[in-house]
């Protein structure tokens, strides 16, 4: 079996899948994306997931195409800049981003942050562009990110689609237990961000425990608890070994036990690394 048919796959509420397993470019300088992108697909990923944000979407769209792999065969998410909110912004940046990636569609695309103090609270007209996207094809998924449940209510009553999936901070410090409750009951699937919480997973003496025993790393013990836990998640890291240490996550199980282990490290609110979605409220100059 392949590596790329070893990655898992999860069924999304609009009838279509996400592999399980992906590669984040989140602080991948633009001059080295389409490097270590490459090296990802070349070691087996065919998940990669950016943003309008992070500025390499062109590195990202050169990697896919210099992979000699069919488009076909990489699924793209890229995500809506916070500056972008107003409809016809949106409209613009989303087919800039289709430029930049050199394709004519995105796998998935998301409202990055619901920025509820900002455009006078109204997320609900952005989501309803993308609505427009995913019913024109452009988009084959539409979903979002840092949204809280008074969030996802609102679109619940007001929009007519459902997002397949919210992408969150998650890892053991910090569960993000009523948001990742609320994707459960309604089919929105959880995708992890910050999944090793910035680098603070490998001196977490519960996970190298885990990890001595099983003859694993603790970066991989804790990528395989969110594989078991089925949340869609996305390593990132510039260095080859690195990328192929992440992506060896299938070949080893949790017991019960262990998982349970790392599910006792939640901090609650205090174990946010990130910032708090109901204020965050940074637009980029």
């Amino acid at each position: 079996m392949s590596a790329t048919h070893a990655v898992p796959v999860i069924h999304l509420n609009d009838g279509n899948t996400i592999p399980q397993l992906g590669y984040g470019t989140w602080q991948i300088p633009p001059a080295q994306t389409a490097e270590v992108v490459g090296k990802a697909l070349e070691l087996g990923y065919r998940h990669i997931d950016t943003a309008q944000m992070y500025g390499n979407e062109e590195g990202v769209g050169q990697a896919v195409a210099q992979s000699g792999l069919d488009r076909g065969d990489v699924y793209l998410t890229t995500k809506l800049n916070n500056g972008f909110h107003e409809p016809d912004d949106a409209r613009r940046a989303f087919e800039a981003s289709l430029r930049k990636l050199g394709t004519d569609y995105v796998d998935l695309f998301l409202i990055h942050w619901p920025l509820p103090t900002l455009y006078d609270g109204d997320y609900v007209s952005t989501w309803k562009v993308l609505e427009e996207f995913k019913a024109d094809g452009r988009a084959r998924s539409i979903g979002v990110s840092n949204f809280q449940v008074p969030h996802l209510e609102r679109l619940a009553e007001e929009a007519t689609v459902t997002p397949v999936v919210n992408q969150i901070e998650l890892h053991p410090y910090f569960l993000n237990t009523d948001v990742h409750a609320y994707g459960l009951e309604h089919g929105i699937v959880t995708e992890a961000w910050s999944p090793l919480a910035q680098g603070k997973i490998p001196d977490e003496p519960v996970a190298i425990e885990i990890a001595e025993r099983l003859g694993k790393t603790p970066s991989q013990v804790t990528l395989r608890w969110h594989v078991q836990r089925a949340h869609v998640v996305f390593p990132k890291s510039t260095t080859p070994s690195r990328i192929a240490e992440n992506f060896d996550l299938f070949d080893f199980e949790l017991s019960a036990e262990d998982a349970a282990a790392l599910d006792a490290l939640d901090q609650g609110a205090s174990g946010r690394i990130g910032p708090d979605p109901d204020t965050f409220a940074f637009v980029p100059s």
